[in-house]
């Protein structure tokens, strides 16, 4: 009995669900969307149909690659809507049913020109904005930033500053870590080459972050700066190829590919190209014991010759998964054929000897890095996230080079010198973080992160002697360097609507060991910190908001500081680093401001930086020969201002300015030598943009940095003029750019050492640069630019 009303049941149930099939009839709807323009297909544009009454969406799909579409449908009154970004939207009326199929064939789309130039308007322009614990410079497509490589592009992020020789300054100090993409990286390290393989058009922003969170590594006593690579976002195939020519000569080409799918995002870069960078110098060494002088004068070249290459995935396993798998390979080589004339001169200008200085360098510089990042989003809310990253990164330089000194007049010597150089560089960083929201405006972020870092230096020097070349033990050795460094952090926030905090501590355990192997000199350390951090902010109105900040900073003597040997490129100026070198510490303590003032947008600052162990080149100067090498002297107590602001007076003209000035004072002993000073300094940048007729824009840029006193003499002031002159053609699809740098040549380094016994004075200028480039996007791609930067070694 019970089995025949279970029975009973399942059919009656079975009935009523068949004859409700039945009941509800579905309607297919096709098409195939393309542009108006060259009836290409446009994939993934969006088709909805809406609710004829209440115009609620129903359903949906988008299209195929070939901009095919296809889905079924049970309602019964609704219409059709198709759209794609930059193109108007088309709307069709519920067209009536052929055997149950509506086929909307081909649905053309038109471009939608007003909608085209808000886009293109929205990201034109270059702007700052303030986080909670950083600035935000976001880039725009404006001339400083077309055609250029990242390190022009950091030229014009407010407080930051770029130098003749590319070393990057925060608020006029040195000390900055490079970041890309939050994460360590071989090329923003001081071995690679110095973000030259990162063009303008790939970067999204650049997060200045002058008082760091205990949830960013504590290494870098100015700051971190942070640039933030773009991620293709639009479904498809896109490309882009550029060609640039300059000079002094500077020619490349680059291709640019990225594939997305809605598993894949396929991405690859290819460049190659020749850079030559030259440089005028003069030194002149004066011993006032023996009133003998030792002047240098000469050009400088770095003929460079690279290729590039970077693949990478990101595998979209599901919503709430991404693995990403990327790596980059480059191969430079390098070509140095320099010449240097020197003078020795006795009392008033007798000159005693002239020789001439031959260099021959051919270096071949391989590098390679891989990353694997895996992300885990929660489902629920998208700020709750675990982010796992792995990142290889290995540097090499087989270089050798021969030098010949030839009298030219005087009692001098003809002489020669051979040099090798046998560089080997690898670091691992593995990097774990948590982030996790709770209540409705709280944040808990946790994680770890492990660096290891393994150099190997192998230098010699042989002198000849005779017919033979014989080793200088004096200068040849193997020097090793090892550094782990594990740290552990937690930071918790609050972020309200009017005001935020965030507070946070960071612990790292350093274990740094080095070996001069020919000597067997070893120097080995282990030390733990402590490194807290604390931010506010609070906004008053849209219009008026503050924000202050507090953390704690180490600068770790990199490989660089610590080696005793270098190239002896000039054998009267030789720089050495110093492996007793120790780490230097900073408290840095800022206030911020932003207003809004109709047109004007206005950004200042107090800041105050205390600085223990400072580390200082020091010149010791012994028969006319400057030997360079760092040192730990005392502290430092720095107390700057800050102002820049932005003004569009017109549609046509934008004004950018950027002003920083600060105050120090120096305390601090070497070697029963006292140097206790104060001074100060400041620098300032005045960007103008302009658009002009027939969709030309001109953009100009006015740098100049005061003098100022350094441990030991004075480094002169300069100042310069950057242009640069764009041209969107083929509808936006390409861009013509030239751009000049270092317009009237000024951008002059001048630096005195003034001692009791010694004067060494130095002047470098690389002179003006002129660049044109060509960039074309195809497929759903916007132009992109490719240039390659020389190695900084």
């Amino acid at each position: 009995m019970k089995n025949k009303v279970c029975n009973l049941f399942l059919f009656t149930f079975l009935l009523l669900n068949f004859g409700y099939v039945f009941a509800q009839s579905s309607t297919t709807i096709k098409g195939v969307v393309l542009e108006e323009l060259n009836q290409q297909p446009i994939g993934f544009a969006t088709v909805l149909i809406a609710d004829a009454e209440t115009k609620k969406p129903i359903d949906g799909t988008t299209t195929l690659e070939d901009g095919s579409f296809t889905f079924e449908t049970e309602a019964d009154n609704f219409y059709i809507e198709v759209s794609f970004l930059g193109f108007q939207t088309m709307t069709f009326a519920q067209p009536p049913a052929q055997n149950s199929t509506i086929d909307l064939g081909n649905v053309v789309l038109k471009e939608d020109a007003e909608q085209l130039q808000e886009v293109v308007v929205q990201g034109e322009i270059s702007r700052t904005e303030f986080k909670l614990d950083k600035r935000v410079f976001n880039v725009g497509k404006d001339l400083s930033s077309t055609g250029a490589s990242a390190m022009e592009v950091l030229n014009n992020v407010p407080s930051v500053n770029v130098n003749i020789e590319g070393e990057i300054s925060l608020r006029g100090s040195q000390g900055v870590q490079i970041l890309i993409n939050g994460k360590p990286s071989v090329i923003a390290s001081e071995q690679g080459n110095t973000l030259g393989t990162i063009t303008a058009d790939m970067i999204d922003r650049v997060e200045v972050i002058t008082n760091p969170s205990a949830k960013y590594d504590a290494e870098g006593t100015s700051g971190i700066i942070n640039i933030v690579i773009k991620k293709e976002q639009r479904k498809g195939f896109n490309g882009s190829v550029s060609v640039n020519t300059g000079a002094p000569d500077a020619h490349s080409i680059g291709v640019s590919l990225n594939r997305r799918s809605e598993k894949f995002n396929l991405f690859t870069q290819i460049g190659f190209g020749i850079r030559e960078l030259p440089q005028d110098k003069i030194n002149r060494n004066v011993d006032l014991v023996s009133d003998t002088t030792i002047v240098s004068t000469g050009t400088e070249y770095r003929n460079e010759t690279y290729y590039n290459i970077v693949l990478g995935t990101d595998y979209y396993i599901d919503d709430t998964n991404v693995l990403t798998l990327s790596g980059n390979f480059a191969m430079e080589k390098e070509d140095q054929p320099s010449t240097t004339n020197f003078s020795e001169i006795a009392g008033a200008n007798q000159i005693v000897s002239e020789w001439q200085r031959n260099e021959i360098t051919e270096a071949t510089n391989p590098k390679l890095q891989f990353e694997l990042q895996y992300k885990k989003d929660f489902e629920g809310d998208e700020d709750h996230n675990l982010v796992f990253s792995s990142l290889g990164s290995f540097f090499a330089k087989d270089q050798s080079s021969e030098f010949f000194n030839t009298r030219v007049s005087g009692d001098y010597d003809d002489s020669q010198q051979k040099t090798r150089t046998d560089f080997k560089e690898a670091v691992y960083t593995f990097k774990l973080d948590y982030t996790k929201p709770f209540l409705e405006n709280w944040k808990l972020e946790s994680g770890a992160q492990y660096v290891l870092n393994d150099v190997a230096n192998d230098f010699e020097v042989s002198n000849l002697e005779g017919i033979n070349f014989v080793l200088d033990p004096g200068l040849t050795n193997v020097f090793e360097f090892k550094q782990n460094v594990l740290g552990l952090y937690g930071t918790g926030s609050y972020e309200g609507e009017k005001w935020g905090v965030m507070a946070g501590l960071r612990l790292e355990q350093t274990s740094l060991n080095t070996l001069l192997a020919n000597t067997n000199q070893e120097n080995n350390r282990d030390y733990t910190n402590f490194f807290p951090s604390a931010h506010t902010s609070y906004k008053f109105s849209d219009k008026v908001s503050i924000q202050a900040g507090y953390s704690k900073r180490v600068y770790r003597p990199r490989m660089w500081d610590l080696n005793p040997f270098f190239n002896i490129r000039n054998n009267f100026n030789i720089r050495q680093g110093n492996p007793d070198l120790q780490p230097e510490f900073t408290d840095s303590y800022e206030i911020n401001s932003i207003y809004i003032l109709g047109k004007a947008s206005l950004n200042f600052g107090v800041y105050h930086r205390y600085t223990t162990d400072v580390i200082e080149r020091i010149s010791i100067i012994e028969s006319n020969v400057n030997t360079v090498r760092p040192e730990n002297i005392g502290e430092n107590n720095t107390t700057g201002i800050e102002f820049n602001g932005k003004y569009s007076p017109a549609k046509w003209m934008t004004l950018n300015g950027d002003f920083n000035w600060s105050q120090f004072v120096r305390e601090g002993t070497f070697e029963s030598t006292v140097f206790d000073f104060n001074g100060d300094q400041w620098t300032s940048k005045l960007m103008a943009k302009f658009k002009l007729p027939a969709d030309f824009e001109v953009e100009t840029t006015g740098s100049y940095q005061s003098e100022v006193k350094t441990v030991q003499g004075v480094r002169s002031d300069f100042l310069f003029m950057d242009m640069g002159v764009r041209k969107n053609i083929m509808k936006g699809k390409a861009v013509l750019n030239l751009s000049v740098r270092d317009l009237f040549a000024s951008r002059i380094n001048e630096s005195l050492i003034a001692q009791n016994d010694s004067e060494v004075y130095s002047r470098g200028m690389r002179g003006t640069f002129v660049a044109l480039g060509f960039s074309y996007g195809f497929g759903k791609g916007e132009a992109m630019q490719y240039s390659g930067q020389r190695r900084r070694f």
